[in-house]
């Protein structure tokens, strides 16, 4: 799977059925060529260029399906994060 394929699909948290956007970028570990997490924008962003820039980090064992149309999954370990990668404060 390319990640041009993830970035069409939604992705929905089963906990709430909110939908949380659409995938940005993926988390690699180069060492041993697997995907760690996903990311995706929050919508505090104005089309990507004012606002805070947070994104929602998702590790790859909290997705739960991957669909023709939608990523499934669960945010109960989820991190949020800056732009600048500063911690949230939850």
């Amino acid at each position: 799977m390319k990640i041009s394929d993830f970035q069409t699909k939604d992705v929905i948290n089963i906990v709430d059925g909110k939908r949380l956007g659409q995938v940005s970028d993926l988390e690699l570990d180069l060492r041993q060529g697997r995907i760690d997490s996903i990311v995706v924008p929050t919508d505090s962003r104005f089309f990507g260029l004012f606002g805070s820039g947070t994104e929602v980090v998702i590790p790859w064992r909290n997705i739960v399906k991957i669909g023709a149309d939608v990523v499934l999954v669960r945010l109960d370990e989820t991190k949020l994060y800056k732009q600048d990668d500063e911690p949230l404060a939850r």
